[in-house]
Protein backbone atom coordinates (compact mmCIF):
# COMPACT_ATOMS: atom_id res chain seq x y z
CA UNK A 1 0.00 0.00 0.00
CA UNK A 2 1.01 3.89 0.07
CA UNK A 3 1.33 5.39 3.44
CA UNK A 4 2.51 8.51 5.06
CA UNK A 5 4.94 8.32 7.54
CA UNK A 6 5.34 11.79 10.35
CA UNK A 7 8.11 11.13 12.47
CA UNK A 8 11.40 10.27 11.88
CA UNK A 9 12.94 9.27 15.37
CA UNK A 10 13.84 5.89 16.66
CA UNK A 11 10.91 3.91 16.06
CA UNK A 12 9.47 6.19 13.25
CA UNK A 13 12.49 5.89 11.01
CA UNK A 14 12.32 1.87 11.29
CA UNK A 15 9.02 1.19 10.93
CA UNK A 16 9.95 3.30 7.72
CA UNK A 17 12.04 0.89 6.65
CA UNK A 18 10.55 -2.67 7.81
CA UNK A 19 7.26 -0.94 5.47
CA UNK A 20 10.08 -0.18 2.49
CA UNK A 21 11.56 -3.74 2.95
CA UNK A 22 7.35 -4.98 2.76
CA UNK A 23 7.27 -3.67 -0.57
CA UNK A 24 4.91 -0.48 0.73
CA UNK A 25 5.58 2.90 -0.84
CA UNK A 26 6.22 5.47 2.02
CA UNK A 27 6.17 9.13 1.97
CA UNK A 28 8.47 10.08 4.47
CA UNK A 29 8.47 13.73 6.60
CA UNK A 30 9.97 15.23 9.62
CA UNK A 31 10.82 18.45 11.03
CA UNK A 32 14.61 17.36 10.74
CA UNK A 33 15.74 17.42 7.00
CA UNK A 34 18.63 15.12 7.93
CA UNK A 35 15.96 12.46 8.88
CA UNK A 36 13.91 12.68 5.90
CA UNK A 37 17.01 12.23 3.41
CA UNK A 38 17.64 9.28 5.03
CA UNK A 39 14.35 7.80 4.82
CA UNK A 40 14.84 8.94 1.18
CA UNK A 41 18.42 7.02 0.86
CA UNK A 42 16.21 4.13 2.08
CA UNK A 43 13.70 4.03 -0.39
CA UNK A 44 10.95 6.07 0.77
CA UNK A 45 9.38 9.74 -0.87
CA UNK A 46 10.95 12.62 1.39
CA UNK A 47 8.46 15.32 1.85
CA UNK A 48 9.68 18.42 2.86
CA UNK A 49 6.25 19.43 4.30
CA UNK A 50 2.69 17.87 5.60
CA UNK A 51 1.76 19.26 2.48
CA UNK A 52 4.50 17.45 0.43
CA UNK A 53 3.36 14.58 1.88
CA UNK A 54 -0.32 14.45 1.49
CA UNK A 55 0.69 15.18 -2.09
CA UNK A 56 2.63 12.47 -2.70
CA UNK A 57 0.18 10.21 -1.14
CA UNK A 58 -2.05 10.68 -4.26
CA UNK A 59 -6.04 10.06 -4.29
CA UNK A 60 -8.51 9.09 -1.82
CA UNK A 61 -8.39 7.39 0.52
CA UNK A 62 -4.65 8.42 2.20
CA UNK A 63 -3.58 7.21 5.12
CA UNK A 64 -0.90 8.66 7.23
CA UNK A 65 1.04 7.47 10.42
CA UNK A 66 1.80 9.75 13.20
CA UNK A 67 4.63 9.03 15.04
CA UNK A 68 5.68 12.06 17.25
CA UNK A 69 6.04 12.27 20.65
CA UNK A 70 2.30 12.09 22.95
CA UNK A 71 1.08 15.55 23.84
CA UNK A 72 0.81 18.89 22.22
CA UNK A 73 3.08 17.77 18.98
CA UNK A 74 0.55 15.12 18.41
CA UNK A 75 -2.42 17.28 18.48
CA UNK A 76 -0.55 19.95 16.58
CA UNK A 77 0.19 17.26 14.15
CA UNK A 78 -3.19 15.64 14.00
CA UNK A 79 -5.30 19.21 13.37
CA UNK A 80 -2.94 20.18 10.90
CA UNK A 81 -3.59 16.70 8.69
CA UNK A 82 -6.98 17.05 9.61
CA UNK A 83 -7.10 20.32 7.48
CA UNK A 84 -4.97 18.37 4.68
CA UNK A 85 -6.79 15.49 4.23
CA UNK A 86 -10.85 14.73 3.32
CA UNK A 87 -13.44 12.13 3.87
CA UNK A 88 -12.56 8.73 3.34
CA UNK A 89 -8.88 9.20 4.68
CA UNK A 90 -7.21 7.85 7.64
CA UNK A 91 -4.74 9.20 10.56
CA UNK A 92 -3.00 6.65 12.38
CA UNK A 93 -1.75 7.86 15.80
CA UNK A 94 1.07 4.77 16.57
CA UNK A 95 2.35 6.89 19.75
CA UNK A 96 2.07 7.00 23.51
CA UNK A 97 -0.91 9.06 23.34
CA UNK A 98 -3.54 8.77 26.36
CA UNK A 99 -6.16 7.04 25.07
CA UNK A 100 -8.92 9.73 26.34
CA UNK A 101 -6.97 12.08 24.15
CA UNK A 102 -7.48 9.23 20.99
CA UNK A 103 -11.39 9.10 21.79
CA UNK A 104 -11.45 12.67 21.89
CA UNK A 105 -9.60 13.11 18.29
CA UNK A 106 -11.60 10.30 16.94
CA UNK A 107 -14.49 11.79 17.02
CA UNK A 108 -13.73 15.03 16.01
CA UNK A 109 -12.09 13.55 12.73
CA UNK A 110 -15.64 11.79 12.65
CA UNK A 111 -17.72 14.37 11.99
CA UNK A 112 -15.14 15.39 9.19
CA UNK A 113 -15.26 11.76 7.95
CA UNK A 114 -11.71 10.74 8.40
CA UNK A 115 -11.07 7.84 10.18
CA UNK A 116 -8.75 7.49 12.71
CA UNK A 117 -7.07 4.50 14.15
CA UNK A 118 -5.12 4.28 17.44
CA UNK A 119 -1.91 2.19 17.32
CA UNK A 120 -0.47 1.16 20.56
CA UNK A 121 3.24 0.17 19.38
CA UNK A 122 5.73 -2.14 21.28
CA UNK A 123 9.11 -3.11 20.08
CA UNK A 124 11.50 -0.60 20.32
CA UNK A 125 14.42 -0.10 18.53
CA UNK A 126 14.31 -4.36 18.19
CA UNK A 127 10.92 -3.61 16.16
CA UNK A 128 13.08 -3.29 13.06
CA UNK A 129 14.35 -6.75 12.89
CA UNK A 130 11.31 -8.89 15.39
CA UNK A 131 8.47 -7.11 13.98
CA UNK A 132 6.31 -4.74 16.62
CA UNK A 133 3.28 -5.89 18.73
CA UNK A 134 0.41 -3.73 17.71
CA UNK A 135 -2.95 -3.06 19.51
CA UNK A 136 -5.29 -1.20 17.17
CA UNK A 137 -8.29 0.27 17.56
CA UNK A 138 -10.92 2.46 15.40
CA UNK A 139 -13.38 1.62 13.02
CA UNK A 140 -13.54 -1.69 11.20
CA UNK A 141 -13.81 0.41 7.90
CA UNK A 142 -10.06 2.55 8.74
CA UNK A 143 -8.27 -0.89 10.60
CA UNK A 144 -9.73 -2.70 7.38
CA UNK A 145 -7.44 0.08 5.22
CA UNK A 146 -4.53 -0.03 6.90
CA UNK A 147 -4.18 -3.50 7.19
CA UNK A 148 -1.53 -4.55 4.65
CA UNK A 149 1.04 -1.77 6.95
CA UNK A 150 0.01 -3.67 9.79
CA UNK A 151 0.43 -6.97 8.93
CA UNK A 152 3.65 -6.04 7.50
CA UNK A 153 5.08 -4.24 10.72
CA UNK A 154 3.88 -6.81 13.34
CA UNK A 155 6.40 -9.84 13.69
CA UNK A 156 3.77 -12.08 11.52
CA UNK A 157 1.17 -11.29 9.37
CA UNK A 158 -1.41 -13.94 11.71
CA UNK A 159 0.30 -12.69 14.96
CA UNK A 160 1.10 -9.79 17.22
CA UNK A 161 -1.22 -7.19 16.13
CA UNK A 162 -4.93 -7.33 16.79
CA UNK A 163 -7.98 -4.65 15.83
CA UNK A 164 -8.34 -4.46 19.82
CA UNK A 165 -12.17 -2.60 20.18
CA UNK A 166 -12.90 1.23 18.95
CA UNK A 167 -10.67 4.29 18.64
CA UNK A 168 -9.08 4.53 22.24
CA UNK A 169 -8.59 0.62 22.88
CA UNK A 170 -5.47 0.67 21.20
CA UNK A 171 -4.16 3.39 23.34
CA UNK A 172 -6.02 1.75 26.26
CA UNK A 173 -4.50 -1.88 26.01
CA UNK A 174 -1.32 -0.33 25.24
CA UNK A 175 -1.26 1.99 28.44
CA UNK A 176 -1.93 -1.28 30.63
CA UNK A 177 0.61 -3.31 28.51
CA UNK A 178 3.35 -0.63 30.07
CA UNK A 179 1.56 -0.68 33.75
CA UNK A 180 2.39 -4.18 33.56
CA UNK A 181 6.05 -4.04 31.80
CA UNK A 182 6.61 -1.65 34.79
CA UNK A 183 5.92 -4.85 37.35
CA UNK A 184 8.36 -6.89 35.47
CA UNK A 185 10.69 -4.81 35.41
CA UNK A 186 10.83 -3.82 39.08
CA UNK A 187 10.87 -7.09 39.88
CA UNK A 188 13.86 -8.28 38.03
CA UNK A 189 15.84 -5.17 39.10
CA UNK A 190 14.94 -5.62 42.73
CA UNK A 191 15.98 -9.45 42.30
CA UNK A 192 18.86 -9.18 40.60
CA UNK A 193 20.02 -6.46 43.36
CA UNK A 194 19.36 -9.18 45.97
CA UNK A 195 21.35 -11.50 44.13
CA UNK A 196 24.34 -8.71 44.26
CA UNK A 197 24.23 -7.92 47.67
CA UNK A 198 24.50 -11.65 48.77
CA UNK A 199 28.59 -11.20 48.59
CA UNK A 200 29.67 -14.04 50.01
CA UNK A 201 28.61 -16.38 47.40
CA UNK A 202 30.18 -14.20 44.47
CA UNK A 203 27.25 -14.85 41.90
CA UNK A 204 28.09 -14.49 38.68
CA UNK A 205 24.87 -12.31 37.15
CA UNK A 206 25.45 -12.93 33.88
CA UNK A 207 25.61 -16.67 34.54
CA UNK A 208 22.62 -16.36 36.31
CA UNK A 209 20.45 -14.94 33.84
CA UNK A 210 21.34 -16.98 31.28
CA UNK A 211 20.42 -20.33 33.44
CA UNK A 212 17.00 -18.15 33.71
CA UNK A 213 16.63 -17.65 30.32
CA UNK A 214 16.03 -21.55 28.98
CA UNK A 215 13.31 -23.23 30.39
CA UNK A 216 12.68 -21.22 33.67
CA UNK A 217 9.18 -19.79 34.68
CA UNK A 218 10.79 -16.02 34.58
CA UNK A 219 12.10 -16.48 30.77
CA UNK A 220 10.95 -13.20 28.81
CA UNK A 221 12.43 -11.19 26.42
CA UNK A 222 13.69 -8.66 29.40
CA UNK A 223 15.54 -11.05 31.17
CA UNK A 224 16.93 -11.62 27.27
CA UNK A 225 18.06 -8.16 27.72
CA UNK A 226 18.64 -8.17 31.20
CA UNK A 227 21.00 -11.01 30.74
CA UNK A 228 22.51 -9.05 27.61
CA UNK A 229 23.14 -5.90 29.91
CA UNK A 230 24.89 -7.91 32.59
CA UNK A 231 27.40 -9.42 29.72
CA UNK A 232 28.49 -6.08 29.10
CA UNK A 233 28.82 -4.87 32.44
CA UNK A 234 27.72 -6.90 35.89
CA UNK A 235 28.23 -3.64 38.29
CA UNK A 236 26.08 -1.81 35.63
CA UNK A 237 28.58 0.88 36.52
CA UNK A 238 28.74 3.79 33.82
CA UNK A 239 24.66 3.47 34.35
CA UNK A 240 23.17 6.14 36.95
CA UNK A 241 20.45 5.29 39.31
CA UNK A 242 17.51 7.53 37.64
CA UNK A 243 14.85 5.68 35.68
CA UNK A 244 12.43 7.66 33.99
CA UNK A 245 8.91 7.01 32.70
CA UNK A 246 6.78 8.03 29.54
CA UNK A 247 3.63 9.20 31.96
CA UNK A 248 1.80 5.07 30.70
CA UNK A 249 2.35 4.30 34.26
CA UNK A 250 0.66 7.04 35.79
CA UNK A 251 -1.86 6.50 33.61
CA UNK A 252 -1.96 3.03 34.32
CA UNK A 253 -2.18 3.58 38.10
CA UNK A 254 -4.87 6.67 37.70
CA UNK A 255 -7.23 4.25 35.83
CA UNK A 256 -6.93 1.47 38.26
CA UNK A 257 -7.85 4.05 41.09
CA UNK A 258 -10.69 5.08 39.13
CA UNK A 259 -12.23 1.09 38.37
CA UNK A 260 -11.86 0.69 42.03
CA UNK A 261 -8.94 -2.04 40.60
CA UNK A 262 -5.89 -2.99 43.47
CA UNK A 263 -2.66 -2.30 41.26
CA UNK A 264 -0.18 -2.52 43.97
CA UNK A 265 2.57 -3.95 42.05
CA UNK A 266 2.39 -1.79 39.08
CA UNK A 267 2.09 0.99 41.48
CA UNK A 268 5.46 0.18 43.39
CA UNK A 269 6.99 0.16 40.56
CA UNK A 270 5.96 3.80 39.03
CA UNK A 271 6.48 5.01 42.81
CA UNK A 272 10.27 3.16 42.64
CA UNK A 273 11.45 5.36 39.44
CA UNK A 274 9.65 8.42 41.00
CA UNK A 275 12.30 7.74 44.29
CA UNK A 276 15.17 7.18 41.71
CA UNK A 277 15.09 10.35 40.49
CA UNK A 278 14.83 12.25 44.18
CA UNK A 279 18.51 13.30 43.98
CA UNK A 280 17.71 15.47 47.63
CA UNK A 281 16.38 12.79 49.03
CA UNK A 282 14.66 14.76 51.56
CA UNK A 283 11.86 12.00 52.75
CA UNK A 284 14.67 9.67 53.60
CA UNK A 285 16.15 12.44 55.45
CA UNK A 286 12.88 13.19 57.72
CA UNK A 287 12.78 9.80 58.38
CA UNK A 288 16.26 9.41 60.04
CA UNK A 289 15.09 12.57 61.81
CA UNK A 290 11.75 10.97 63.15
CA UNK A 291 13.62 7.70 64.15
CA UNK A 292 16.47 10.19 66.27
CA UNK A 293 13.65 12.27 67.85
CA UNK A 294 11.28 9.35 69.06
CA UNK A 295 14.07 6.56 69.67
CA UNK A 296 17.40 8.50 69.86
CA UNK A 297 18.42 6.39 66.88
CA UNK A 298 22.00 7.55 65.60
CA UNK A 299 22.14 9.56 62.32
CA UNK A 300 24.27 9.56 59.67
CA UNK A 301 25.65 13.09 59.30
CA UNK A 302 25.74 14.54 55.85
CA UNK A 303 29.06 16.05 54.63
CA UNK A 304 28.84 19.55 54.34
CA UNK A 305 29.30 20.98 51.31
CA UNK A 306 32.33 22.82 49.93
CA UNK A 307 32.21 26.22 50.12
CA UNK A 308 31.82 28.42 46.84
CA UNK A 309 34.39 30.31 46.32
CA UNK A 310 34.28 34.13 46.35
Amino acid sequence: MRIGMVGLGRMGANMTTRLLRGGHQVAAFDRDPAAVARAAEGGATGAGSLEDLVRALGETPRVVWVMVPAGAPTEQTVDALAALLGAGDVIVDGGNSNYQDSVRRGAALAARGIGFVDAGTSGGVWGLAEGYSLMVGGAPEAVAALRPALETLAPAPDRGWGHVGPVGAGHFTKMIHNGIEYGMMQAFAEGFSILKHKEEFSLDLAQVAEIWRHGSVVRSWLLDLAARALQEDQALSDIAPVVSDSGEGRWTVAEAIALDVPAPVITHALIARLRSRDAEGYGDRMLAALRNQFGGHAVTRATPKAEKPA
